[in-house]
């Protein structure tokens, strides 16, 4: 009957989409027809257009045909298969109702069948004991063994053994758990039977720290030690992931689960190169001056020694996940970061900042250490952190920049103290390689200057330029003090002019200093100064030393003058005109002091004989303006 419906239902939708279709064919017939005898002389053409439409239509009507013919048999088949499968779902329906009554009926027969349920998780259990009975029995026996393994050294058969044991007791412990979780005594008396194997497992841990701390000894005496220590922690970690999957199941671990022994090793190995690192200071500064540049030196050449040996021997010990060598090197960064930052927090003398940052700054990142190239191949020097925080490495500048500071005032101080007792002596001083006089205090100041330059090139450029213009800046403050030093020694002198008896040669050296000094700061901003633009340091510098040297000159001139005052009154006088020697005194006076005047450097030499001439024509119009002498006639 449905089938019936259902072709009835089918046909008449059919019948009228066909008659849809006519309609729109006839429509489209007569407009090409239309289009075919549009001219009067297509009309002898009707006969073959008849033909060929006919052909057209006949060959159409036979696809239609077969395409309609095709889709009657799909529906045919589909239909069939519905009916199939509604009979199939009635039949299931059946099925399902005999399976919910009979169900019904069973409850009560499965509620009586607990006790059997309980009988079979106790048979698991018995079965369970008797399989490990054998090894219950032989706990105190492999307990001993295993003891001995360790004493001996043989880690991978001691910890075998302790597997065996543990896996039993975790057994017994599991099922006991399964069977009744809160019968806490038997599980207590399981673990006090298998008690002394968490003391094994403790004596073997120890053990494996040993062999970590002595890593670097043991990887070139016995690496097969080193490597069978890697392959008990792995397999702990393996057992450690099994338990832990085991109790997000079933909610029980094992006691002392997880070891977490890898963790632990890599604590000890942590420790271990730390330990190597502070056990580097062999000194103090009590017994050696120099303890912090041997305690680095010594720490560089561990540091590059070890990482060299981890390289080439310890990564073979260890699985390559471990990424071995970047992990000692970041071990050993860190450790050294941590001995630099309690060195500079103690309290350091200028030349040991210089010493640390030097090393922190340069010679850590270099060829001689961690940029060497063995190591080059495997790290990326230029990923490491600072070893000192800015701010650390600031504060040290600092302190090194105030300590400096006071040190060179004092330096300058003895210096100038130094020279002026140099004054006073009854020889000559020096003489240069071209025969001008001098002292030594310029080439003190100026190798002072050039040490700590040098140092400070070692640290940093900014900080060299940085302790370049502090150097200046004392200068400017040393030559103000070198001038009233200088006006002192002539008001000295004036009050008796027997002393100092080489007065002029040591005033000469004075003005030659100042030419000396000049040169020498040029000198140095040349070397240690990038930049060529003039600072107010050296304006000052500039017009102090110019100064100094022009007052030199004019108290050496004042000192000539004084021999001829007495003479220069004589000038334009009634004596002068019969025939006085005061001109020939004069010039004969002059000429004496400028021969030791031929001492002095250029243009001080020069600026010294114009300003001599210059005096002396005044001292000739001051007598022609004073009327020395009167004419009669």
């Amino acid at each position: 009957m449905h089938e019936a419906f259902g072709y009835d239902w089918y046909f008449l939708r059919l019948r009228t989409t066909m008659e849809e279709t006519s309609r729109e064919a006839v429509a489209t017939a007569v407009q090409r027809v239309a289009g075919m005898l549009q001219r009067s002389d297509q009309l002898d053409k009707v006969e073959q257009y008849r033909r060929r439409e006919a052909r057209k239509k006949a060959s159409v009507e036979a696809r239609l045909k077969a395409a309609i013919q095709s889709q009657l048999d799909g529906v045919r088949t589909g239909l069939t298969q519905l009916h199939s499968a509604l009979l199939d779902v009635k039949d299931i329906q059946g099925s399902l109702a005999d399976v919910s009554k009979d169900w019904r009926q069973s409850i009560n027969t499965i509620e009586n069948l607990k006790d059997v349920k309980d009988a079979v998780v106790q048979h698991s259990q018995l079965a369970s004991a008797v399989e490990n009975l054998k090894n219950i029995f032989s706990v105190p026996e492999i307990v001993a063994d295993t003891q001995q393994l360790i004493e001996q050294g043989e880690l991978l058969q001691a910890h075998r053994k302790l597997m065996e044991l543990e896996c039993s007791r975790d057994d017994l412990m599991y099922e006991q758990y399964r069977m009744d979780s809160k019968n806490t005594s038997d599980m207590n008396l399981i673990s006090i039977y298998f008690e002394d194997v968490q003391g094994l497992s403790d004596e073997l841990a120890k053990q494996l720290w040993m062999v970590l701390q002595r890593s670097m000894v043991t990887v070139r005496r016995d690496p097969t030690m080193l490597v069978s220590v890697v392959r008990i922690i792995e397999r702990e970690v393996k057992i450690d992931r099994r338990m832990v999957d085991r109790k997000k199941q079933s909610g029980f671990i094992p006691p002392g689960r997880p070891k977490r022994w890898k963790d632990k090793m890599f604590e000890v190995l942590e420790g271990t190169v730390s330990t190597r690192i502070e056990g580097t200071q062999s000194v103090t500064r009590e017994a050696d001056k120099m303890w912090l540049v041997r305690l680095l030196e010594i720490t560089r050449k561990y540091v590059l020694d070890d990482l060299i040996v981890v390289k080439n021997l310890m990564v073979q010990c260890f699985p390559q996940h471990y990424d071995t060598f970047n992990r000692f090197f970041g071990l050993y960064h860190n450790a050294v970061s941590s001995r630099v930052k309690e060195l500079a927090a103690e309290d350091l003398e200028a030349n040991e900042i210089v010493s640390m940052l030097t090393w922190v700054l340069n010679t850590y990142k270099s060829v001689e250490m961690m940029g060497h190239p063995d190591l080059a191949s495997e790290c990326d020097i230029n990923a490491l952190e600072a070893l000192l925080p800015q701010d650390v490495v600031d504060d040290l500048l600092s302190k090194y920049v105030k300590t400096f500071t006071s040190n060179i005032t004092g330096w300058l101080r003895k210096a100038l103290e130094t020279d002026k007792k140099d004054w006073q002596k009854e020889t000559e001083p020096e003489a240069d390689q071209d025969g001008y006089y001098q002292t030594t205090l310029p080439a003190i100041v100026f190798q002072m200057f050039e040490q700590n330059l040098q140092v400070a090139a070692q640290i940093d450029g900014d900080f060299k330029e940085q302790v370049l213009k502090l150097c200046l800046k004392q200068m400017n403050t040393f030559l103000i003090r070198y001038r009233e030093e200088a006006v002192t020694y002539k008001e000295e002198h004036l009050r008796d002019r027997q002393l100092p008896q080489c007065y002029v040669q040591y005033m000469i050296a004075i003005i030659n200093n100042c030419q000396t000094f000049k040169e020498s700061i040029n000198s140095l901003k040349r070397k240690y100064s990038q930049s060529s633009e003039p600072t107010d340091s050296d304006a000052a510098i500039e017009r102090t030393l110019s100064e100094v040297a022009k007052e030199g000159c004019q108290f050496l001139l004042d000192e000539v003058f004084l021999d001829l005052e007495h003479h220069l009154y004589e000038l334009m006088t009634r004596k002068w005109l019969t025939g006085s020697h005061a001109v020939d005194t004069i010039c004969v006076t002059v000429e004496d002091y400028f021969n030791d005047f031929n001492k002095i450097k250029k243009p001080f030499n020069q600026e010294m004989t114009s300003e001599a001439l210059r005096r002396v024509v005044v001292e000739y119009i001051k007598a022609v303006m004073q009327k020395r002498i009167t004419f009669k006639n």
